[in-house]
């Protein structure tokens, strides 16, 4: 089995390059059944390090669709992985296990799960007070936690959380 290795790299200006290519690859295999393409994760945020791996959320209006799409996701060279643990979306991924370029993650449009990804996108790219502690937390994982993805991932949940709250506070003022 292969190792997953937590390797941040420098922010790349290249990485919204390689979402809008994704992006337009994606809305063609699915078509119009994509209400909504964004680019998350650390690797859309200008400035952030981040391991090199696209996220991308699509929306859609039901996620029974998206059994259908999944030869076409395939054509795309998205795999899909099925995960018990998210209820509310759907997961694929694109590139060699462990080394992935690209996760798209299709949930309906406007969830929860929708709005929870922008709010904790858009306020880092908002906020650089934020951002900074996220950096430095996300850098303090990737050496505690080098050889254990998941760990890493798991531990940045409280402060994930955090944020989420921060930003609806922020919205609703």
């Amino acid at each position: 089995m292969t190792v997953s290795v937590v390797e941040l790299q420098p922010y790349n200006p290249d990485w919204k390059r390689q979402f809008e290519w994704e992006k337009k690859s994606i809305s063609e295999a699915i078509g119009d059944s994509l209400i909504k393409v964004e680019h998350i994760g650390s690797t859309s945020i200008k400035g952030l390090a981040s391991k090199p791996i696209i996220d991308i959320m699509a929306g859609v209006l039901n996620l029974e669709q998206v059994n259908d799409w999944i030869p076409a996701l395939v054509e795309v060279e998205y795999e899909y992985v099925p995960k018990l643990e998210f209820t509310n979306r759907r997961f694929f991924r694109k590139g060699t296990w462990g080394q992935g370029i690209c996760h798209l993650h299709i949930c309906e449009y406007d969830s929860t799960e929708w709005r929870e990804k922008l709010l904790f996108r858009n306020f880092l790219r908002l906020y650089p007070e934020a951002l900074r502690e996220y950096a430095s937390l996300k850098e303090k994982l990737a050496q505690i936690h080098k050889f254990d993805r998941h760990a890493y991932t798991e531990r940045k949940g409280p402060f994930i959380k955090k944020i989420i709250e921060l930003a609806r506070r922020d919205e609703l003022s």
